[in-house]
């Protein structure tokens, strides 16, 4: 049987990183001034990179130094597309996951959407040894747009030049940057799908989903309130994922 693992942020609760839609979620806690659907954009990447940087870095770049769990060991050696842009799979030896929504530890160039751009080091080492108070929005502001190339007088990220942490935003579109047409082949010819630790709210899970029923795959859906899809041949574990990788 040809299985294909896609996990969500619950996979890495167990890691101290929180979930997206919890009380200390992701997208519950934005900034003073915007939601975090509104920082979570390109357009606002674009128009107020000093803002959408430093959200991005205080949410996300906090948790760069976080260690793989023991699910993460597990799904090492699978056949893994996870939503999570923490790269703990590949800390874990996953030498050939998907992080489909990107990894917080590369960058790329200011581009064009659907281009293939090649993937760098995220400079954060770079903004923490600029800043020797991390506390200071300010300082903070200032150093990020050094390293990420971004004038701090017309504030206008570059194309070509300016640097773009590499996620995947709101107002984007999965491409081959992200490897999704590799994902889109892997789904093609999986036999079981299993989703461990999401919610369903993302559109990669509801195109696997689809192509699960289309090709009368089994499914599998872990988590400890697994959200009811209300189709058949599905299994649903209501467990952590910690608690599944024990039975399994």
């Amino acid at each position: 049987m040809s299985a294909i693992y896609i996990t969500g942020a619950g996979v890495s609760a167990e890691s101290g990183i929180p979930t997206f839609r919890g009380q200390e979620g992701f997208w519950t806690v934005g900034s003073i001034n915007y939601t975090p659907q509104e920082m979570a954009t390109r357009e606002m990447y674009m128009s107020f990179p000093d803002e959408f940087l430093l959200w991005y870095f205080r949410r996300f770049a906090s948790y760069r130094h976080v260690t793989p769990n023991d699910v993460h060991h597990w799904l090492s050696d699978k056949r893994l597309i996870t939503q999570n842009i923490d790269g703990l799979d590949g800390k874990a030896g996953n030498p050939d996951y998907i992080p489909i929504h990107g990894r917080l530890d590369k960058v790329t160039v200011s581009h064009q959407q659907g281009e293939l751009v090649p993937l760098l080091d995220a400079p954060w080492e770079q903004v923490v040894d600029a800043c020797p108070d991390l506390e200071n929005d300010q300082a903070v502001k200032l150093a990020l747009l050094d390293a990420f190339n971004i004038s701090k007088t017309s504030l206008v990220p570059e194309m070509g030049r300016s640097l773009k942490p590499f996620v995947l935003l709101f107002d984007e579109y999965y491409t081959d940057l992200y490897r999704m047409g590799e994902a889109e082949h892997w789904m093609s010819t999986a036999t079981r799908f299993v989703f461990i630790g999401t919610s369903f709210s993302v559109n990669i899970t509801n195109i696997a989903l689809r192509t699960a029923i289309k090709r009368g795959a089994e499914v599998d859906v872990v988590d400890p309130s697994p959200v009811d899809l209300n189709i058949g041949r599905v299994t649903y574990h209501a467990m952590s994922a910690a608690e599944f990788i024990a039975k399994s």
